[in-house]
């Protein structure tokens, strides 16, 4: 952890390939969740994408088992279930329209979804539109 002129804390960029891994199996659990019950499993997966983060102190399934954990960025705490929600709003729109709506909903949502990959890509801190808004940060965390 460093911090910057201005006293904000700033962390090392999470492993690429450990958040989208992360990611992918939380989208599988998600979509487990939703083939359930229908319609009640497409509230449980969204749910699910919506407050993962705040599960296991900023961990998702998907970020335990990768090695991950979300943090607010201000305090350095772990991310709860507050910031998990802002966090994973795009997700959330992405699952939502990709459920609801065949063909159009599929294609927005690969954009949504390939936009957050290639900001966590770009970015120096790998921050997406959901960090950004948010204010969290993944990184790396070995228990």
């Amino acid at each position: 952890m460093e911090e910057t002129a201005g006293g904000a804390k700033t962390y090392p960029k999470a492993n690429t390939l450990n958040r989208h891994l992360a990611k992918f199996i939380d989208v599988l659990i998600a979509v487990g969740l939703s083939k359930l019950l229908p319609p009640v499993g497409f509230f449980a997966g969204l749910l699910y994408i919506i407050i993962a983060d705040g599960f296991f102190e900023g961990q998702s399934i998907g970020k335990k088992l990768i090695g991950l954990r979300a943090i607010v960025l201000a305090e350095g705490k772990k991310a709860g279930f507050r910031e998990a929600i802002i966090r994973n709003i795009p997700f959330a729109i992405a699952y939502t329209l990709f459920c609801q709506i065949p063909y159009v909903g599929w294609l927005l949502a690969i954009i949504i979804i390939g936009l957050e990959g290639i900001l966590v890509i770009g970015n120096e801190l790998g921050l997406r539109i959901g960090d950004e808004i948010a204010k969290t940060q993944v990184i790396d965390y070995k228990e």
